[in-house]
């Protein structure tokens, strides 16, 4: 049985760092239905998504904010992320996804001016990180039944990143090795 109880409350210690081989690895499929365990953990990795957003808990558990966290960084070989966000609207969007996977994007890409970050990540990374504007993705809900998202924008980007994680990619990956603010043609700014 995995610690990740919906009562345990993860702090910056559970989540792994940049160097640990499981987050260079693709993770492994989750058996559908969910276990009572894998549902379990879900609600355990969105209530530190939700607690470091919170600036009282924040502080009280020594919390990075986070939009999204993938299993792998905590450890768990298994295909399933969370995010909790608020779009460039102003919209809160919260997902809780198994076995997702990318089923059609724009050709358009996006990326955040000010770079992207991550909890496993402690430094700074200088560059932008190219990602599709829109994207369609398919996936297994914490009830276990099959749904499909369409994202834009804010959203798109952060599950794109939670899905590379899933893949073994960090989002420096991404980032041209040669000039690291250089973009692929058909790339806007999130915010122009």
């Amino acid at each position: 049985m995995s610690k990740f109880h919906s009562n345990y409350i993860i702090t910056m210690k559970d989540i792994v760092r940049e160097g640990n081989p499981i987050l260079h690895q693709a993770t492994q499929e989750v058996a559908v239905p969910p276990t009572k365990d894998d549902k379990e953990t879900l609600i355990c990795m969105m209530n530190f998504l939700k607690n470091s957003q919170d600036p009282v808990l924040a502080k009280k558990y020594k919390l990075r904010a986070g939009v999204g966290l993938s299993a792998n960084q905590i450890s768990l070989n298994k295909r399933m992320f969370v995010a909790f966000l608020t779009d460039e609207m102003g919209s809160k969007h919260e997902y809780a996804l198994i076995n997702p996977k990318i089923i059609s994007h724009s050709v358009s890409m996006i990326y955040l001016p000010q770079g992207e970050g991550c909890l496993s990540v402690d430094r700074n990374v200088e560059g932008f990180v190219p990602r599709y504007e829109r994207i369609k993705v398919k996936g297994i809900n914490i009830e276990g039944e099959e749904i499909v998202l369409k994202l834009r924008g804010y959203p798109s980007i952060v599950v794109q990143h939670e899905i590379d994680h899933l893949n073994g990619i960090m989002f420096y990956d991404r980032i041209n090795k040669e000039n690291p603010f250089k973009l692929p043609e058909n790339s806007k700014s999130l915010y122009q």
